[in-house]
């Protein structure tokens, strides 16, 4: 049972020349009592309605009407039950209104006496964020909104709008409410016409007040507004502390860079409500800045993944030389934003930027770590109102940026540290790798020398056919050490780049010959499997250092023959790989590679079955001493397999010679015709074993 209508609307109904007034939870409780106890030092029985928002309202000051009721019998009560409160004719009338009626959000008290009268009538402004919590409603910060009066005539119609109200709940006080309307209403209004009704002389809303009343309400308003006030700045401090608290907690949870900047952002963008937030990675000297971390509001245009300039940027390079932040307050008249401050390039940009990105109040921070420049981050307000950025969010924001620095310098610490872990695991396993591998390759040759020289020695008698084979023995086995003494030589130079490169036009046919030389002098023919060399006669020179070309090819033939059976085949082919290099590629239907171990094969120590457990030797070290020789000319090199057993590819490219003569071949160069090298071919001496300084010596000759 309710009407749409409150009290309030409907008495400025009758006055609509009255305006209504915002009071104070504190005010209307002073006002409260300043009327109840003018009722109680009065010898005079007034009417006196009283309407509570909720029942525990009245609660409070239940003990205040007990004492009215001794001094009249016409007291109303109306509240919103909770616990007890009903209708009931006790020592005054209550009246429990229903929770929905627009009883519960106002605040009613109306005397009516023979001397005077006055009312107070009042609703209840809604909070901007309503707190749901049951102590909200006991927050002194509640506003109402009404009219406080002794004005007789408005006092009256106040009174009539609750009696209908109480009737509406309580129809069998209809006698008695009849009664007070004659005896108080009406007298009331019959004395206002027979004194020449003052009411309508003076509209004041505040007609002949209690001058103590009055100034203890205007007090307690400054008061309050003064409350109000320093609560609100309070409020607003707590929330920038709190989001600079969680902004920290947030980004100090984690170690990655792109989380870090990513929840800056974000919680930066929504903790002060800017239309756009953009954090981007820059140094000093960068040209460019790629925008990768953004945060913005519905309907702004986004700016993330856009290239920024930042070379002979007026605003950058003012931040980089101040290392502080930059203000613009309105980008339309800003000076440092005209066309007419700096180039006519750089100007249009500015106002391009300005423009496609809506920006009408700009804030440029750095993010800095002991003057060290990691970043850069932006706030842009894009309403066509530009805004004055106040100087307390700026100092937010540059607290911000402050932790966000120490994060990133946290983060990239971390991140050197895993490395530096990772390469000092990676250097244990290459010291166990050192270890075991040339434990076993100079224990297994040492022992077979010793066996070896010691039958030599004490066995004088010894047939000459078996001393041959014990010296041939030992001088391989020897052999076999110098080899592995000359590879841990030959990457210790490479890699502390101690090389001097001998650059020079060369011819790579000769030279995949002289590597072939090398193969057929070292192996015994018998035991290798059939090469075949398809390199063509029209190649262009090269520009590599001789002797390392040569020993690249080498070691990928010797890799090839180690792995493939006497019954596979190898091929070595060169192809143009592009324009200025090209590809040398050596194949074999051997053994073949996993494909997740095509990128490991050129580590230190690489040995697919292990360091010990191994069929064929060597240390592990040739293909990457191939990887440093073929990374010192600047060409890459790289291996293919179809997986086990499906053979496999090793490719490494050379820079070609630009040659002003068309690359024609030096008359010098001797060119050596194309051979396949198989298990019919013939086995050169010891003495015609390649060399790389071979090459060298033969240009020399006529």
């Amino acid at each position: 049972m309710s009407i749409p209508k409150s009290a309030v609307t409907r008495l400025l109904e009758f006055f609509p020349d009255w305006r209504p007034q915002m009071y104070f939870k504190s005010s209307l409780t002073a006002l409260s009592h300043a009327m109840e106890d003018r009722v109680l030092a009065d010898s005079d029985d007034p009417l006196v309605i009283a309407s509570f928002q909720r029942e525990r309202f009245y609660r409070q000051e239940a003990h205040r009407y007990r004492r009215i009721a001794g001094k009249t019998r016409q007291v109303y009560v109306l509240a919103a039950p909770e616990t007890d409160f009903t209708n009931s004719s006790d020592i005054y009338e209550t009246v429990a209104f229903e929770p929905q009626d627009t009883l519960a959000q106002e605040w009613h008290l109306v005397v009516i006496a023979k001397q005077y009268a006055c009312c107070l009538i009042c609703g209840e402004k809604p909070a901007t964020a309503p707190d749901k919590k049951a102590t909200s409603a006991m927050d002194a910060n509640r506003r109402f909104e009404g009219i406080w009066t002794f004005n007789p005539e408005v006092s009256v119609k106040a009174a009539e709008i609750l009696l209908e109200k109480i009737l509406q709940y309580r129809p069998e006080l209809e006698s008695k409410i009849r009664q007070a309307k004659e005896k108080y209403l009406f007298s009331t209004i019959l004395n206002l016409r027979g004194s020449g009704n003052p009411a309508q002389e003076n509209n004041s809303p505040l007609t002949n007040p209690d001058p103590f009343v009055q100034r203890l309400v205007s007090y307690l308003q400054a008061g309050q507004y003064k409350l109000l006030k320093a609560n609100k700045s309070l409020a607003i401090k707590q929330q920038k502390e709190k989001l600079l608290n969680s902004v920290t907690d947030a980004i100090r949870r984690s170690l990655n860079t792109e989380e870090i900047l990513q929840v800056a952002v974000q919680k930066l963008g929504e903790g002060l409500g800017v239309c756009r937030c953009i954090v981007y990675r820059c140094q000093e000297k960068d040209v460019t800045a790629t925008i990768n971390y953004e945060f913005i509001e519905p309907g702004i245009p986004s700016v993330k993944g856009q290239t920024w300039r930042l070379k002979n940027n007026p605003l950058f390079e003012e931040v980089v030389q101040l290392h502080e932040t930059l203000k613009i307050d309105n980008t339309k008249d800003d000076p440092r934003l005209t066309a007419s401050a700096y180039t006519k390039n750089i100007g249009e940009y500015l106002q391009n930027l300005v423009t496609s990105c809506s920006i009408s109040s700009w804030l440029v921070v750095p993010v800095l770590y002991q003057d060290r420049l990691l970043g850069m981050m932006e706030l842009h307000h894009c309403d066509e109102q530009p805004i004055n950025w106040k100087p307390d969010d700026v100092a937010l924001v540059n607290a911000i940026a402050t932790q966000v620095g120490v994060a990133l310098i946290q983060a990239e610490a971390y991140a050197n540290l895993e490395e530096l872990n990772e390469q000092l695991e990676a250097l244990d396993h290459t010291r166990s790798n050192l270890v075991a591998i040339t434990g076993h390759e100079l224990r297994t040759p040492l022992s077979t020398i010793q066996v070896c020289l010691e039958s030599l020695a004490t066995e004088p008698d010894m047939p000459p056919e078996l001393r041959d084979v014990m010296l041939n023995t030992a001088l391989e086995d020897a052999e076999r050490m110098r080899n592995l003494v000359q590879d841990f030589l030959t990457l210790s130079r490479l890699e502390s780049d101690r090389v001097e490169w001998n650059v020079e036009p060369l011819s790579l046919g000769e030279c995949i010959d002289l590597a072939l030389s090398n193969i057929r002098a070292r192996v015994n023919c018998e035991q290798i499997p059939h090469i075949e060399n398809l390199v063509s006669l029209d190649l262009p020179l090269v520009q590599a250092d001789g002797e390392w070309l040569v020993e690249v090819l080498a070691k990928l033939l010797d890799n090839a023959c180690k792995f493939t059976d006497v019954e596979g085949q190898i091929s070595i082919q060169v192809q143009p790989n592009d324009d200025n290099n090209l590809k040398v590629t050596v194949s074999d239907t051997g053994r073949g590679i996993e494909p997740d171990r095509l990128e490991t094969v050129f580590d230190l120590f690489y040995q697919e079955e292990g360091a010990l457990r191994r069929s064929a030797g060597g240390t592990g070290l040739g293909l990457a001493i191939c990887r440093q020789i073929v990374k010192g000319w600047g060409g890459k090199i790289w291996a293919e397999s179809s997986g086990k057993d499906q053979g496999s590819q090793f490719h490494f490219t050379v820079p070609i010679f630009n040659s002003p003569f068309d690359n024609k071949r030096n008359s010098q160069l001797i060119t050596i015709p194309n051979q396949v090298v198989g298990n019919s071919a013939p086995a050169k001496s010891s003495a015609t074993k390649s060399n790389p300084k071979t090459i060298k010596s033969r240009k020399k000759k006529p």
